[in-house]
């Protein structure tokens, strides 16, 4: 039973990891996206669970891992299948927020500090930062956006 809860311990970790930092497969040309981390985690915790299910069970341990290799391979082609789906759902052009305006809802400094745009996609704060310091509640323009954080100006 060991080995199924190492090979579930280790796939849960990557799981966490393609989880919280992204796809760790992505930064490898390997079979061009054939190989997802998200999708092997999930297919190495599958096998731990179902193999350690399987061998407490009472079932001979060939067959416990026999089940669990082939429980662990559909839910890694399940788990392909549908990443990609969601890949490609997704707009994947993130919108510019230059020449928006909108109200500071924090001082902001060069350092940084917090506003509220006008746009139709802005539904959230946005981390912000200006060259001089603006205070709390002034209208701003945005007129550089970088990553999440956006540079704004006093209008």
């Amino acid at each position: 039973m060991l080995p199924f809860l190492i090979v579930g311990g280790v796939g849960l970790a990557v799981l966490l990891i393609s989880l919280l930092i992204g796809d760790i497969f992505d930064h490898f040309d390997i079979g061009d996206g054939a190989i997802s981390g998200t999708a092997l985690g999930i297919a190495a915790v599958v096998f731990g669970a179902s193999g350690a299910i399987t061998y407490t069970s009472g079932l001979d341990t060939v067959w416990a891992y026999v089940l669990a290799a082939v429980l662990a391979v559909l839910a890694y082609l399940v788990a392909v299948v549908l990443v990609k789906r969601l890949t490609k759902s997704s707009d994947g052009v993130p919108t510019s927020a230059v020449g928006l305006s909108g109200v500071s809802r924090s001082d902001i400094t060069p350092a940084g500090g917090e506003v509220s745009l006008d746009g139709p996609a802005e539904v959230e704060r946005r981390l912000a930062y200006s060259d001089a310091p603006i205070p709390e509640g002034v209208r701003v323009r945005v007129i550089e956006h970088s990553g999440t954080r956006v540079k704004v100006i006093a209008e």
